[in-house]
């Protein structure tokens, strides 16, 4: 089972080469955006947790969220693996999520880093927003912060996974296709 933690700052270009990722090998794609709206929507029991502790202005605890993201690997448990995508953000995440993925006999393949200079990646978020309609796009001062926020609170998880010997830097400047085949190189050796 191939389970990869996609990371990089916004704008890196995860959402574009998670699609190929997915394409190529049949990978499951876990975005926590995207359980967060299901829990929330459907009303789970999760979901009414997260939505207690936002509407408190609170961040959701690392539990709650690592409970969701079981729900979903328990209810694909037939897929070839999964990406990981804007998960995990912090260290405390990424060692729920190990403990979690070894505890079902299936750990973390590696951490495939994407990597852009800041001026190219504002450049990146701010054609985005043409066609995204994301209002947080289109803010220089909300660009500046979610990189300010990626590089102060994400990017230690970056040396969690160095440490363990299992982080890949990706040159995240080039055509889509490029940066796609030197991804796939490091995946298809793990």
């Amino acid at each position: 089972m191939l389970n990869i933690v996609l990371f990089g700052p916004p704008g890196a270009g995860k959402g574009t080469q998670s699609e190929k990722i997915i394409e190529k090998y049949g990978l499951t794609h876990i975005s926590t955006g995207d359980l967060f709206r299901k829990h929330l929507g459907e009303g789970t029991e999760l979901g009414k947790m997260a939505k207690s502790f936002m509407d408190a202005g609170n961040l959701v605890p690392d539990e709650v969220v690592i409970g969701m993201v079981d729900d979903k690997i328990k209810s694909t448990a037939d897929s070839a693996g999964f990406i990981f995508d804007g998960f995990p953000r912090t260290v405390p995440q990424a060692e729920a999520l190990d403990k979690l993925l070894t505890d079902k006999g299936h750990p973390i393949s590696g951490m495939i880093a994407l990597e852009v200079p800041e001026e190219e990646l504002k450049k990146r978020i701010k054609e985005r927003a043409k066609t995204s309609g994301r209002v947080d796009d289109q803010d220089e001062a909300k660009i500046d912060n979610r990189i300010r926020v990626y590089q102060e609170e994400t990017m230690p998880v970056a040396n969690y996974y160095q440490e363990q010997r299992k982080f890949s830097p990706i040159h995240g400047v080039g055509s889509i296709d490029e940066i796609f085949m030197a991804i796939s190189a490091v995946m298809d050796a793990y």
